[in-house]
């Protein structure tokens, strides 16, 4: 039977414990706890060490005694090897003379200060061991004694409690932190109009929230070259310098990887991890990370990467993860809202576009071809009605410069908007198209199609009449080619249109995606859900692929 601890030490354990219930920071009543166990049995170094997760090591081991000179000499902290393992695997309390002699002890880090009488006890909570309590060299040289383990074993009885309670604020309290934010951040979804400025806050609420170093989101690029464009980055001090618009290559790269599976990854080391791109993560600097999709209406649009956790363990926790999941929900809706946003005003000018060249056509061909062959039916009756050589020599250059006016009004109303794509469709229209372009540019142009009787929407022959117009235009520019053919097809619910020519063609990486109106090719083929693919090479000519689905729900955002 033990001895009770004495009365003095009794009411300072008393004391002690009042105190721990006032701390509500984790971190403190962590610090406070071991310079309490210290004070109360008189130990020169004491330490708490809290076990991980798997009940195996420790995962944080904060100390007393020891001044911070001496902890950088000694190095990394104990994982939980040798008596300290014994305490987490055993969790009972554990006094010894001398922690050396004993043999299941593993020995001391170099630079480590001399230890011997050794006493250890367990922090349980709810049965579970939280933690273990160390204590090392009693003043006097002497051993523990049976009293210190019993006010030992009470201090932990009490710490237990409060840890718990100090737990239970923290979580509290960060869970208040993240919906603050998640309210932040819907409420920005509505007042913000800038998605910049929104991806940007997601970046940052997040990283501070999870602890991180750097968070970054990064969206598929706008010229379709297989890579994603990070559009907002938030890192501590100078991480993230320099990485706004840095393109991420989807193929061999985890962010690719992640988008394509449309599952979320947390990698506890990157440099073990066949999927990232070492060359990025190089650059970068990260050693850990959290990839999230952004998944909109079963679509993956971008991706949030999360990079080492701040503090003395990098790697990242489930919580983390369920968390960059959450806030990733709310950048999906606001990435897509975006993008829908933009379709529907790239569409209204477009069909605004539409109708002002209708507009003009009409006019050009009903206006102003009438006005001009009033002229010319004017001037057959004044050369009818008789006059001088000159007169008539005038008469004849008048009514050639009227003729040549004549015709170039009616091709420049085609060019605005042929009759024929009102009236007969699209394979009509470009039939027309070809015939023209052939006789103008001496290029070789066959047009084949396979559209079957029934016409498609409106929306869709217009966009692909003007695909054709301008990738023709691109042809006489810039190809040199001696021929060109247009293929228009119906496949696979959907319809797809291919021009290709013999020219020249181009590296694509040297020609920028402007330079041959690629980007307007792409906006009009986007407002109605479709794609544009380029293929070329030098001396081996250019073929333009446009997509389009015909099903209603992938024509856009109506």
């Amino acid at each position: 039977m033990t001895t009770p601890p004495e009365p003095d030490r009794l009411r300072a354990l008393f004391d002690a414990t009042i105190s721990l219930t006032s701390e509500l920071s984790l971190e403190a009543l962590l610090q406070k706890i071991v310079e309490i166990a210290a004070s109360l049995t008189g130990a020169r170094y004491a330490a708490l060490g809290v076990i991980d997760p798997s009940g195996s090591a420790l995962e944080r081991f904060v100390t007393t005694g020891v001044d911070p000179e001496a902890h950088a000499r000694i190095g990394h902290p104990p994982h939980g090897e040798g008596i300290l393992g014994v305490l987490i695997r055993e969790a009972r309390p554990l006094r010894l003379h001398d922690l050396g002699e004993d043999p299941r002890s593993v020995g001391f880090p170099p630079n480590h200060p001399p230890m011997h009488a050794f006493l250890g006890v367990p922090i349980l909570l709810r049965g579970v061991a939280y933690g273990n309590l160390y204590l090392t060299e009693k003043e006097g040289g002497a051993d523990f004694t049976a009293e210190d383990e019993e006010l030992l074993t009470l201090l932990a009885a009490q710490a237990a409690v409060a840890i718990e309670n100090a737990r239970l604020y923290e979580s509290a309290t960060r869970w208040s932190r993240q919906l603050e934010s998640l309210h932040e951040v819907v409420r920005s979804l509505v007042e913000e109009t800038e998605l910049s400025r929104l991806l940007e806050l997601v970046c940052s609420r997040l990283r501070e929230l999870i602890g991180a170093r750097l968070t970054l989101i990064a969206l598929p690029g706008d010229d379709e070259d297989d890579a994603l464009r990070v559009a907002a980055v938030d890192g501590e001090g100078e991480a993230g310098y320099g990485l706004l618009g840095h393109r991420l290559a989807r193929r061999g790269s985890k962010s690719g990887r992640v988008l394509e599976r449309r599952q979320s990854a947390r990698v506890d080391s990157v440099f073990d991890d066949l999927e990232v791109d070492q060359d990025d993560a190089r650059r970068m600097g990260v050693r850990t990370g959290l990839y999230v999709p952004l998944v909109a209406r079963g679509r993956a649009i971008g991706i949030v990467a999360i990079h080492d956790k701040l503090g003395r363990e990098a790697r990242f926790s489930d919580e983390d993860l369920r968390l960059a999941e959450i806030f990733a929900a709310r950048a999906a809706v606001a990435v897509d809202l975006s993008q829908r946003v933009a379709r529907d005003t790239v569409r209204r000018v477009i069909e605004a576009q539409e109708l002002e060249r209708r507009r003009l056509a009409r006019e050009l061909h009903d206006e102003t071809g009438q006005a001009l062959t009033s002229i010319l039916l004017g001037l057959k009756a004044i050369r009818a009605a008789g006059s001088d050589e000159a007169a008539a020599e005038a008469e004849a250059g008048l009514r050639d410069l009227v003729v040549q006016a004549l015709q170039d009004v009616r091709s420049l109303a085609v060019e605005l908007r042929p009759a024929a794509l009102d009236d007969f469709g699209l394979e009509a229209a470009l039939q027309r198209l070809a015939g023209t372009f052939q006789e103008r540019s001496g290029i070789r142009t066959a047009v084949e199609a396979s559209l079957g009787d029934e016409r498609l929407p409106p929306e869709i022959e217009t966009v692909l009449y003007r695909l054709v117009q301008e990738a023709l235009t691109n042809v006489v520019k810039h190809a040199g080619a001696e021929s060109v053919s247009i293929v228009v097809a119906r496949r696979d619910g959907g319809v797809s249109a291919v021009v290709e020519d013999d020219g020249r063609g181009f590296a694509p990486q040297e020609v920028r995606a402007d330079a041959l109106g690629l980007v307007g090719m792409r906006e009009r083929l986007a407002v109605l859900g479709g794609t544009l693919a380029v293929e070329s090479r030098p001396r081996a000519g250019t073929t333009l692929v446009a997509s389009l689905p015909l099903l209603p729900a992938l024509r856009g955002d109506r």
